[in-house]
C-alpha cells in the first residue's frame, strides 16, 4: 500500500512589518518631545529672553536625543531607515547644534525651512530628469501604483513642500517663537494630514491598493 505524499505547501513571502504606531512615533515623537521640554523650561514672564533662550536650548537637546531614539526605532522595528529619514535627522543634528552653540532659536526655527526646501529640490530635479525620487526618498512601493502615479504624487508633494517653506519663513520672522512652535507642531502636521488625504483619489485612480493607501495616510512624507 503506497503513500500519498503530499507536496510542501509554497512559503509565503515573508510579511511587512506592522508599523502603523512605530511611523507616527518615528515621525512626530520627537517633535513632541521638544514642545514638551520647552514648555516644561519655558518662563513664566514671556518677556523673560534669557530663560526662554535656555528654555529653547533645552528643548533642543531633548530634540536631538529624541531624534536618535527615533533612528534607531526605525531600523530596529521596521528593519530600514528610509533616505528621507537620514536627511531630516542630519539636519535636525546641525541645525540643533548651531542653536546650542550660539544659543540662539532661529537656527532650529529655520530648520524646517531648510527640510522642506531640500525635498522640494530633490524632487523637481527628479521631474526634470524623469524620476519620481519621493519612491526613493520615501523607500516605499506603495501595491499598485503605476510610474505615472509616482511621478504626480512627487510632483504635488514638490510643490507643497515649497509652500510649507514658505509658510515656516514667513512664521520665523513674524510671530514670537511659542506661537511658531505652536503653529509647527499642530498647524504643519494637520496640513501634511490633509494634503496626504487629498492625494488618495489620485493616487487610487492610478492603481494604488487599500493596504497601500493605509501606509501612506500612516506614513505621510514629513520633515
Amino acid at each position: 500500500m503506497t503513500e500519498t505524499v503530499k507536496a510542501p505547501s509554497p512559503s509565503k513571502p515573508p510579511s511587512k512589518p506592522k508599523s502603523s504606531w512605530v511611523n507616527l512615533v518615528v515621525d512626530f515623537g520627537p517633535l513632541l518631545v521638544f514642545f514638551l521640554a520647552y514648555r516644561h523650561f519655558a518662563p513664566t514672564d514671556e518677556n523673560n529672553m534669557v530663560g526662554t533662550v535656555t528654555a529653547v536650548i533645552k528643548g533642543t537637546v531633548a530634540f536631538m536625543v529624541a531624534t536618535v531614539i527615533a533612528l534607531a526605532v526605525s531600523k530596529w522595528r521596521l528593519g530600514h531607515i528610509s533616505p528621507m529619514l537620514w536627511l531630516t535627522t542630519v539636519l535636525i543634528l546641525g541645525f540643533g547644534a548651531l542653536t546650542v552653540i550660539f544659543r540662539d532659536p532661529f537656527y532650529v526655527q529655520i530648520k524646517p525651512t531648510a527640510v522642506y526646501l531640500l525635498f522640494s529640490v530633490v524632487l523637481f530635479v527628479g521631474l526634470l530628469k524623469g524620476k519620481p525620487m519621493l519612491k526613493y526618498l520615501l523607500q516605499s512601493a506603495f501595491e499598485g501604483l503605476n510610474e505615472e502615479g509616482w511621478m504626480k504624487l512627487s510632483r504635488n508633494w514638490a510643490w507643497f513642500f515649497l509652500v510649507l517653506a514658505v509658510l515656516n519663513t514667513a512664521l520665523v520672522y513674524t510671530v514670537s517663537f511659542d506661537t511658531w512652535m505652536q503653529a509647527k507642531l499642530w498647524g504643519f502636521t494637520v496640513l501634511s494630514f490633509l494634503f496626504t488625504f487629498s492625494q488618495l483619489p489620485m493616487v487610487l485612480k492610478h492603481g494604488m491598493g487599500e493596504e497601500a493607501k493605509e501606509e501612506l495616510i500612516e506614513n505621510p512624507p514629513h520633515d
